[in-house]
């Protein structure tokens, strides 16, 4: 009874908090012009329910918007105080992420080359801010990105590290377009911040499914689709505080991790592992958290060749909803994470 009252308080405080960043938020945005946006926690949810992930028509995942969008910023890529600062500080979470879930999958180990051997798929690479680091881990990384200039970026940063040279190849090529040269070629892919800007998630899913080797292992970093990924991701870090630059997300594009397992379970995947995560722009740094009402972090296992020829349909629902439930719950936020 105690812990249902505690949640209905952090509940109330968090409401009242985000009513007024919109309030305000709406004020300055009155200022400027007669557009507004909804300035209540209910209002929004209503304005949110009807707007479902664009259905994509096109055979390609890659979104022609967003490209625009990362072709402006493509020099500014190695700018660790610039807007790409907060993925800058992410590897502190997702690298280790990456290494230790790999390490504990395997009874390998190369002393100060600990992800030797292992063909790593980085899907959207930019400026390769993951990609460096998980070359001198000692993987042998392939980074793919649709930008070419994004790629001359990466290219030239690597080429300051003779190791990086040899261990790091990059190609300006979207998923699908290395499907047929690549089938069951990869011990791992990582997609960190890379399904929220897809055209068609679906495709994506399946395009990783079919590069990935049996058994093989898929990282994926991203933002949820919650009343509270709008404010803080959208409102807050674009419009408020300009922590990203304006215009880099778009909320209908965020996924939740409920539907996310469903299309990786419908694509021969197993999810292993979901956890919250968490941008503090004052120290700016990110941290791990219960909750995955904000970003989160997922490992899932595609099916060994013997385990894909049984399967079936996709678990229930709520078998999802249970193995998510370890990692938090979407849309509720623990005291002290706001």
């Amino acid at each position: 009874m105690q812990n249902e009252c505690a949640d209905d308080h952090a509940d109330l405080s968090l409401q009242t908090g985000l009513r007024g960043i919109l309030q305000d938020y709406n004020r300055k945005i009155q200022l400027k012009s007669s557009s507004t946006l909804p300035v209540s926690l209910t209002g929004m949810k209503s304005n949110m329910l009807i707007v479902k992930r664009p259905f994509s028509t096109s055979h390609s995942s890659v979104d022609s918007k967003e490209m625009k969008k990362f072709q402006l910023l493509a020099h500014k890529w190695w700018d660790e105080e610039g807007e790409y600062a907060a993925l800058h500080s992410m590897n502190d979470i997702r690298v280790p992420f990456i290494r230790d879930t790999l390490l504990s999958m395997s009874s390998n180990y190369h002393p100060g080359n600990p992800l030797s051997g292992i063909k790593i798929l980085d899907v959207g690479c930019g400026g390769g801010l993951l990609s460096e680091p998980l070359g001198r881990l000692g993987a042998s990384v392939t980074g793919i990105d649709p930008v070419e200039d994004n790629i001359s970026t990466a290219d030239r940063h690597k080429s300051f590290d003779p190791v990086l040279a040899k261990r790091i190849q990059y190609k300006s090529s979207s998923l699908e377009e290395i499907v047929e040269e690549s089938m069951e070629t990869f011990d791992v892919i990582v997609a960190s911040e890379v399904v929220e800007h897809v055209a068609d998630l679906e495709m994506f899913i399946k395009c990783c499914s079919q590069v990935l080797k049996p058994e093989g292992s898929l990282f994926i970093t991203t933002v949820n689709k919650t009343q509270l990924s709008y404010v803080l991701g959208i409102v807050v870090a674009e419009k408020i505080m300009g922590i990203v630059p304006e215009g880099t997300h778009e909320w209908e594009k965020f996924v939740s991790p409920e539907e996310l397992e469903r299309l990786l379970e419908s694509n021969g995947f197993s999810v292993r592992t979901v956890n919250g995560m968490l941008y503090n722009p004052l120290s700016g740094s990110w941290g791990w958290m219960e909750s995955t009402s904000l970003n989160y972090a997922l490992h899932a296992v595609k099916s060994g060749a013997r385990a894909r020829s049984h399967t079936t349909d996709a678990p229930p629902e709520t078998d999802i909803q249970q193995r998510s439930a370890t990692a938090g719950t979407a849309g509720t936020v623990p005291d002290g994470t706001v």
